[in-house]
Formats: structure tokens, C-alpha cells, sequence
């Protein structure tokens, strides 16, 4: 079985490398960073599946971190861990992304059940979402069997190609997903005339999310695409 990987950002070291030493006792594949600068090169390198973040770091603090990480990932759990003490800090800590708070000093224990209780709800989600093949885009539901996109109520049907990658972003949400994977996975081929088959593709596939503003299609140049919302 894999390990989970779990992105720590603390810059107190010793804390730091009680909690690491615990955490990977118990399963986890653990990635310091000491502050919140390190913190997001490690997120965009590592690609944790779950995060632990301190608030108060030097370079970046962890609100700005968990809002950068927001804004390309609104499926990680993260947890921030708070030496502030007022109902306003911790109203805020969630108000830009978190999933849940722990305030100092606290048990590693704790720590360890809040984490593990976070990683259950997400599997838990993901796998009724891939269960029925039914994935809610923003203001969308794409229902993947039907070759169906609903947007309020307003129902348009897609192709087969379509569908397939439509399916494999939304698969792959808030993520990147290789050019060359989605080519083999829809094509079987990744040659020239097949690329510039998916990129008309994807072009369609953004006018049909356009009424949500929200939503992007992302071309990562000579990596991929990203489906944010």
C-alpha cells in the first residue's frame, strides 16, 4: 500500500520534526517546508494529498499559502495549525480554504485523528463521485454514462470524445493532466494530427463551461491541461 503524502509547514523545527517523525511512524510520507514560500514550491513539487499549515510563518504566512493553494486545488484537505486564540483568526483560517484547525500547544495525537478523519471524508467523496460517473463543475453536472452536461437545469449532449476528455479532467480536477496520457487514453495515439484533433476538442469543450466564470481549461505549455473550478 502507498504511503499518503502529507505536506508539513512549520517553521518552529523542533515541533516540525516531532510531528514528521510521528505522522511517518504512522503511514505517511511527510515533505517540510519552513515557511510559507518553501511551503508552495514543495505543494506545486510534491503533490500532497494532504496539508498541515501553520499560520504565523516568516517570507509567507499560511492564509496567503492556503489561498494560493485554493486557487489551484479546492479538493485538498488542509489543516492549519493556530497560536491565535480569537473566534475572528479561526473564522478567517477556514474562511479562505481550510478544512479544519488545531490550536497550540496540542497533542500529535490529536493531530493524527484530525488528519486521518479529513483523508476518510475525501476518499469517501471522490469515490461517490467516480461510483455513479456524475461530477459537479462548478455550476455543472457533467454526467459521464449520459453524455450529459447540465447547467441549471439547461441540458446539452455531448460526443463520445467529448465525454471521454471531459471525464478525464474532471478526473483529474484542480490538477494537470498530461497531453501525451489523454492522447493514449482517448486516441490510443499520440501523433500530430491526433493533438491538434484534442485541442479542437478542448476549444468546444470550454465554450460549452463559458457560462461559468469560474471555470477554466488551462494549457500548460509542453505539459498538459488543467480543468479549475
Amino acid at each position: 500500500m502507498s504511503k499518503v503524502k502529507l505536506l508539513l509547514v512549520e517553521d518552529e523545527q523542533v515541533l516540525a520534526s516531532v510531528i514528521k517523525e510521528t505522522l511517518e511512524l504512522n503511514g505517511f510520507e511527510v515533505c517540510c517546508a519552513a515557511n510559507g514560500k518553501e511551503g508552495w514550491e514543495m505543494f506545486r513539487s510534491f503533490s500532497p494529498e494532504v496539508c498541515v499549515v501553520d499560520v504565523m510563518m516568516p517570507k509567507k504566512d499560511g492564509i496567503t499559502l492556503v489561498e494560493e493553494i485554493r486557487m489551484t486545488d479546492d479538493e485538498i484537505p488542509i489543516v492549519f495549525l493556530t497560536a491565535k486564540t480569537t473566534t475572528a483568526d479561526v473564522i478567517r483560517g477556514l474562511s479562505v480554504g481550510a478544512d479544519d484547525y488545531i490550536k497550540k500547544p496540542f497533542s500529535i495525537e490529536e493531530l493524527l485523528l484530525r488528519v486521518q478523519g479529513l483523508l476518510r471524508r475525501s476518499k469517501v467523496n471522490a469515490k461517490k463521485a467516480a461510483g455513479n460517473g456524475v461530477y459537479q463543475i462548478g455550476a455543472y453536472v457533467f454526467d459521464s454514462h449520459r453524455q450529459e452536461l447540465n447547467f441549471k437545469g439547461e441540458v446539452r449532449r455531448l460526443s463520445q470524445r467529448e465525454t471521454d476528455i471531459l471525464k478525464i479532467l474532471a478526473d483529474h480536477l484542480n490538477e494537470i493532466t498530461p497531453r501525451k496520457a489523454m492522447l493514449l487514453n482517448v486516441w490510443g495515439d499520440d501523433g500530430f494530427f491526433n493533438a491538434r484533433n484534442m485541442d479542437v476538442y478542448i476549444t468546444r469543450i470550454r465554450k460549452y463551461l463559458q457560462q461559468d466564470a469560474s471555470i477554466q481549461i488551462i494549457n500548460v505549455r509542453s505539459v498538459g491541461f488543467k480543468l479549475i473550478a
